[in-house]
C-alpha cells in the first residue's frame, strides 16, 4: 500500500501563548517549529488538518468559543485548502469527522505537533496509532506545563520528556524539526 502523510497541528490556539487563558511553557518556540513543518508541508502541496480545541463544558475559563483565546495562533494560522476540525474532547478522533477525513483521503502516516504534550497531543497519537496510523510526534513542536500530583510540582520540562518517551516506543516516533525536516 502506498504510503500518504499528512500534517495534524493540534490546539495551536491563542490561549496556550503569553497572556491567554492558559499560557504553556515554550508555546512559542513550539509554534515557529510547527510554522516550518507546515512551510515544507505547504511547499510539497501535501495535506494539512488544523485541530481547534472548543470548550463547551460549563464554566470553561480556556477555548472559549467566539473568544479571541480559541483561535488558532497566527504562527500556523490556516490557509485556503487546509482543513479545519473543531474538537470538544481531547482526543482529536472522538465525536469529530477525523477518522472519515483521514479514510477517504488516503492517508497512512500522521506528522504530529501541537499542545497540549501531556493531554491532546499524547491522546490523539495513541488513538491514531489504534486506528493503523502510522505516527511522528515533532518534540520541539509541541508544548505542556507544569503539572501537579500528590502535593509534588513536576516541571514542564519533565512532563514533555515523560510523554514523549512513553510515545517514542510503540505509538510513534519521536523527532525534532530539524531531524524530520533533514529526511
Amino acid at each position: 500500500m502506498e504510503t500518504k502523510k499528512a500534517l495534524l497541528i493540534i490546539d495551536m490556539q491563542n490561549d496556550y501563548f503569553e497572556y491567554g487563558a492558559n499560557p504553556l511553557t515554550g508555546s512559542l518556540e513550539a509554534s515557529l517549529k510547527a510554522k516550518e513543518i507546515l512551510e515544507a508541508f505547504r511547499k510539497d502541496s501535501l495535506p494539512v488538518i488544523h485541530i481547534q480545541h472548543l470548550s463547551v463544558r460549563p464554566g470553561s475559563t480556556f477555548f472559549v468559543p467566539n473568544t479571541a483565546g480559541a483561535e488558532i495562533h497566527k504562527n500556523v494560522f490556516p490557509v485556503d485548502g487546509e482543513r479545519v476540525i473543531t474538537k470538544n474532547y481531547p482526543n482529536s478522533f472522538r465525536e469529530t469527522p477525523l477518522l472519515d477525513y483521514l479514510i477517504s483521503n488516503g492517508i497512512t502516516d500522521l506528522v504530529i505537533c501541537g499542545m497540549m504534550t501531556h493531554m491532546c497531543v499524547d491522546a490523539t497519537t495513541r488513538a491514531a496509532k489504534d486506528f493503523g496510523f502510522n505516527c511522528i510526534v515533532i518534540s520541539d513542536a509541541c508544548a505542556t506545563k507544569d503539572l501537579e500530583i500528590q502535593a509534588q510540582t513536576v516541571s514542564a520540562k519533565d512532563v514533555q520528556y515523560a510523554f514523549l518517551a512513553a510515545l517514542d516506543y510503540f505509538y510513534s516516533t519521536v523527532k525534532t524539526t530539524r531531524e524530520y525536516l533533514a529526511q
